[in-house]
């Protein structure tokens, strides 16, 4: 009885853990400029994900210096929303990609 209220124990922590992680996958990639479509916007966090290609994805926090831009125009954060295609550009700092620009492109 012990051993299995403990697989349950231990099942229940894996569970919760994947779920914290939203079971999202994001990539770590190089500094650089890149397109792709927004998947999600999380106003809270000041957070997109942003879908680069058929396999990766973009978990990109905005920072002090993040300049988010529409026509060359400075706008607010939300003006972000799902589907927008945008350009970024990111400077890889460790594992994580600091947004220095996001251009909404239409």
């Amino acid at each position: 009885m012990r051993s299995g209220i403990m697989k349950l124990g231990s099942l229940a922590i894996v569970l919760m853990l994947f779920a914290a992680c939203g079971g999202e996958s994001t990539d770590t990639i190089d500094s650089g400029t890149y397109e792709g479509t927004i998947q999600e916007v999380n106003a809270e966090e000041s957070e997109i994900y942003v879908k680069i290609s058929d396999e990766q994805t973009l978990e990109l926090y905005f920072i002090d210096e993040t300049e988010l831009v529409k026509d060359t125009t400075a706008v607010p954060f939300d003006s972000l929303a799902t589907g927008q295609k945008v350009r970024v550009e990111v400077e890889k700092v460790g594992q994580r990609l600091d947004p220095l620009r996001v251009e909404i492109l239409e």
